[in-house]
């Protein structure tokens, strides 16, 4: 039988898919802003056909109105990443949070948690047969490999990105047709603050290094203060509009990569139109699951390795908080101790923190003598390599805990070094 005559058998209506789910079933939605958002609307509004339905999510990019209390007896949300749309429900108890390495998701998936349904996100159907899980690939194709059931929404303004990101019509089980708008990531606004932290991170990157960068304004920053560089290289769980930027300018070539040359590889994407028409069957772009993108030892292949994540706050020993405030869970470690691994694997590689030296509008200190009660190491003092503030940088690999203190003192906002050197005496007297 022809692929063609198997798609239109599974073509189905929204509201007759999201049937095929069953109270108490497990189900993974596809990822940030690969979410088949279509589909979790239907989902929603049959809401009063299901009970206890466990909705695995990572970051959470749409509305997840599964979340509000007027469904806690339809649905239960498993957060692996926290995002805006959850954090209320993970705090009010509604929702529940799941610590674990992005890398390790699948693995995850295949072993522990085997789900129901999963809900995917792809573009329509190749000559082949073949549909491309487009901006997200990560755990999403995992799923969808071990998923009792595949429910697919198939959208013509999804790209097709090429690598490992395809699934054959053959493995979906239900198909529906929804040409919607895919959810768009508008670039950061970027304050002076922002732009002195990415001219420092930027000082400490090399001609032919490779990169990875997380969301937000600072690695906007970062990417900005870039344009001066050569043959730079992508291997990233993610990346965003700024990575286009660079790519036209000839900064970013893929040239002097040791794994996947000449391509800037990713697990998922999170951008504007413009990102998305970019990597839209463009053969310098390679998707993968997280699984190899994020695997430490596939990581460390490639020389010259440069990591950069933001974090929350980091203490006088170097120890690292990225994904709560206290005992408040405000997102998830994602794949920051991933790459933090891999680039101190990496011959040359460089793992670097960044984040603004005050937070509330600098009423608090991020540089601080101890942790706050409950807040969860994200990143050990043994992993950390430098840290960054709009004030300069500190580097912490192999260095003793008075050096560290010292050094971190020295870029912390001026207004609250007073009171961390006191600690600084009272610790190292």
């Amino acid at each position: 039988m022809y692929w063609q005559e198997l798609y239109q058998q599974k073509l189905t209506a929204a509201d007759q898919a999201v049937r095929q789910i069953k109270s108490g079933d497990r189900v993974v939605v596809a990822h940030a802003t690969g979410e088949p958002t279509v589909l979790i609307d239907e989902m929603v509004k049959n809401a009063s056909q299901y009970e206890n339905v466990e909705m695995i999510h990572m970051v959470a990019m749409g509305a997840a109105e599964y979340c509000k209390p007027e469904f806690s007896k339809n649905f239960h949300h498993n957060s692996l990443f926290v995002g805006n749309s959850t954090r209320q429900a993970v705090a009010e108890g509604r929702a529940e949070f799941t610590p674990v390495f992005f890398s390790e998701i699948p693995q995850w998936l295949r072993t522990e948690l085997w789900p129901d349904v999963a809900l995917i996100h792809v573009s329509p159907p190749d000559e082949h047969g073949y549909c491309s899980f487009g901006i997200s690939v990560d755990y999403t194709k995992p799923a969808a490999e071990c998923a009792k059931t595949v429910i697919a929404q198939v959208n013509p303004q999804m790209p097709r990105t090429l690598g490992d990101s395809f699934i054959s019509v053959e493995d979906i089980d239900y198909i529906v047709e929804a040409d919607a708008p895919l959810i768009e990531l508008a670039p950061p606004k970027l304050t002076e603050v922002e732009m002195a932290i990415g001219r420092n991170c930027a000082s400490l990157v090399r001609d032919g290094d490779t990169l990875q960068l997380g969301i937000g304004a600072i690695p906007d920053a970062v990417l900005m203060c870039l344009k001066d560089k050569k043959d730079l290289g992508i291997h990233s769980e993610m990346f965003s509009d700024g990575v286009v930027d660079l790519v036209e300018a000839g900064v970013i070539t893929n040239r002097r990569k040791n794994v996947n040359p000449g391509k800037s590889v990713a697990a998922f994407l999170m951008g504007t139109r413009r990102l998305y028409d970019y990597v839209d069957n463009n053969p310098a772009v390679a998707m993968y699951p997280v699984d190899y993108v994020n695997d430490p030892r596939v990581i460390c292949r490639n020389d010259n390795l440069v990591s950069i994540n933001s974090c929350v706050q980091v203490d006088l020993m170097g120890q690292v908080v990225s994904s709560s405030v206290g005992l408040k869970q405000i997102s998830g470690v994602g794949g920051q101790v991933d790459f933090v691994r891999g680039a101190n694997m990496s011959r040359g590689g460089r793992t670097i923190m960044a984040m603004p030296s005050t937070a509330a509008h600098g009423k608090f200190s991020k540089i601080i003598p101890f942790l706050d009660k409950g807040a969860a190491v994200t990143t050990s003092r043994n992993d950390v390599d430098y840290v960054v503030t709009e004030y300069g940088i500190a580097q912490l690999r192999w260095k003793t805990l008075r050096d560290r203190a010292k050094a971190l003192i020295g870029i912390a906002h001026p207004d609250f070094r007073p009171r961390l050197l006191q600690e600084f005496e009272t610790r190292f007297r």
